[in-house]
């Protein structure tokens, strides 16, 4: 990824200026730390102002409906303080003008309104691109007192200069270069960057070999054909600069289709890693739980001996005396004499009932233990499922189509896709020669619409035996062998264990599945099954 350079800033005003001029600011809204969304109305027309100021990602421009949405802007409830700051002194207020000081990354944006008195006054945002050093800063344009700011910097932060609320804003120290639409000497190709305003290294690459008088055009924006690379590496103003490129009819539109594209893969990246994280954490729970209730069901085995000490003091009962604190009886199930240790303050038979009270109740707790162990084992399946989702997940929309089932549904990602409403789930699948469609789901959720919408009775399902993975639902006229082994090969393909040498793959029709209720998304159990080796 390139980053927007001082070039690309110069072009992006030229073009949207008329639009700026005269806009009123309807709304502000700060999505995170470092993005804010300034709603402007002109002309009848309302159009979002997006402004980035993180250190990979820095830019600003008109946001796109869809571009908008792979950004995954979600509004906080409770707007940060800068931005109540801006709410106070901007909003409702129209521009009056914009400017890009020479040869900087800094577009203000000069806001007129009006005191308590009606006398007008001016503001100036001022939104500094400048890398890790990128900025937000609102001050008074008649005073030059800075109001507020994004990011404060101290003393200990710049020794060059100091950002925040109450001194004076300054321009950023001015860097010893030469304008190169006067100059007329030789070129140095390598140090384009270096001895020349308004080039970047990227841009500076990108030049080598050009002449003086098409350097010149360049930096006068003659001739714009805005384009990404087709590979969406870089951008450039010019696409005779970049060969095999998308061309655009706005300089607008290619920075907001460049760095929502990366927006959207950064975050595609980070939310799964931590789906990933959080997953890992509870099947280690999962399993953790498990193997401690397997390791007390083990260790309460021997709860039957209450219920044979119990028969064995009934059957003995005229032969023992009431009040002992030993019973010897010979035990018929193991053709032994045992001695039975008793409560000396109790009858036989109230031993006996006693014996027989502690076998029900270890006989119930260990019903409900194995009912936890079965529970906990569908739990660890189901969970092991949506791992497998997350690693096969291609892009962001699989990530929040599966992430009620991660972070639970309240805190559905799906919200900061601007509630955007709700689609027929799309299903991959297959047409085969013959007219018979194999469908493929790729999570939970689709493997549920899979058996609960789109099969019929006799279709036929398939699942790798005891693996995450998809099912496979086979819809046909004709069923042969033949399809059969291509929807099995599909199972062993789409599941954790594709890898592996052979794998066993489970199948049936679809009339023989149940949901147990209650059950996770995409859980069913099956009879009638067959399987195939592949």
């Amino acid at each position: 990824m390139i980053t927007f350079d001082v070039l690309t800033l110069k072009a992006f005003i030229n073009e949207q200026k008329v639009f700026f001029n005269g806009a009123r600011i309807s709304k502000i809204q700060q999505p995170t730390r470092r993005e804010f969304i300034l709603t402007l109305r002109n002309n009848g027309e309302t159009r979002p102002f997006y402004i980035n100021i993180s250190p990979e990602f820095y830019h600003i421009c008109f946001m796109s409906k869809e571009n908008a949405q792979k950004r995954l802007l979600e509004i906080p409830q409770k707007p940060p303080m800068f931005c109540m700051l801006l709410r106070k002194y901007l909003e409702n207020s129209r521009i009056a003008k914009i400017n890009q000081p020479e040869n900087e990354r800094i577009l203000e944006i000069f806001i007129e309104t009006y005191n308590e008195l009606g006398d007008s006054i001016y503001f100036c945002l001022a939104i500094e691109l400048m890398g890790k050093y990128s900025n937000v800063i609102l001050y008074n344009a008649d005073t030059d007192v800075i109001i507020g700011c994004a990011h404060n910097v101290g003393a200990e932060k710049s020794r060059e200069r100091e950002i925040f609320g109450g001194i004076p804003y300054i321009y950023p120290p001015k860097q010893s270069k030469a304008d190169i639409l006067s100059y007329n000497g030789e070129i140095d190709y390598d140090k384009l960057s270096e001895n020349f305003h308004m080039f970047s290294n990227y841009f500076g690459n990108l030049c080598k070999g050009k002449s003086l008088q098409t350097l010149k055009s360049f930096i006068n924006l003659e001739n714009l054909s805005p384009c990404i690379s087709n590979e969406f590496k870089s951008y450039s103003l010019f696409s005779e600069l970049l060969p095999n490129s998308t061309k655009f009819d706005s300089v607008n539109e290619m920075i907001d289709e460049y760095y929502a594209h990366y927006i959207a893969e950064n975050k595609f990246k980070t939310l799964k890693s931590q789906y990933k994280t959080i997953t890992k954490q509870k099947l280690k729970k999962a399993d953790k739980s498990l193997k401690q209730m397997e390791y007390k069901i083990l260790s309460d085995s021997d709860s039957d001996k209450y219920r044979l000490w119990g028969d064995l003091l009934m059957a003995n009962l005229y032969n023992l005396k009431d009040f002992s604190k030993l019973a010897e009886v010979y035990d018929y199930e193991n053709n032994k004499e045992i001695k039975i240790k008793l409560d000396d303050a109790k009858s036989i038979k109230e031993n006996a009932n006693k014996f027989y009270k502690l076998y029900t109740k270890a006989k119930t707790a260990k019903q409900k233990l194995n009912e936890l162990i079965e529970n906990l084992a569908e739990e660890k399946l189901n969970l092991e499922q949506i791992m497998y989702s997350i690693e096969t997940a291609e892009n962001i929309d699989d990530l929040i189509e599966i992430s009620p089932e991660i972070i639970g549904q309240k805190q559905d990602i799906k919200k900061a896709k601007n509630k955007k409403e709700k689609k027929t789930i799309e299903i991959s699948s297959i047409e085969t020669e013959d007219g018979s469609r194999i469908y493929i789901g790729k999570n939970n959720k689709q493997n549920d619409y899979i058996v609960s919408k789109l099969s019929n009775d006799e279709d036929l399902w398939f699942h790798v035996h005891n693996c995450a993975g998809s099912h496979i639902l086979l819809k046909s006229q004709n069923i042969t062998d033949e399809l059969i082994f291509k929807c099995a090969q599909l199972a062993k393909q789409y599941s954790t264990a594709k890898e592996s040498t052979k794998a066993g793959v489970i199948y049936t029709k679809r009339k023989y599945l149940r949901k147990p209720p209650a059950a996770a998304l995409g859980y069913v159990t099956y009879k009638n099954e067959k399987e195939i080796i592949v």
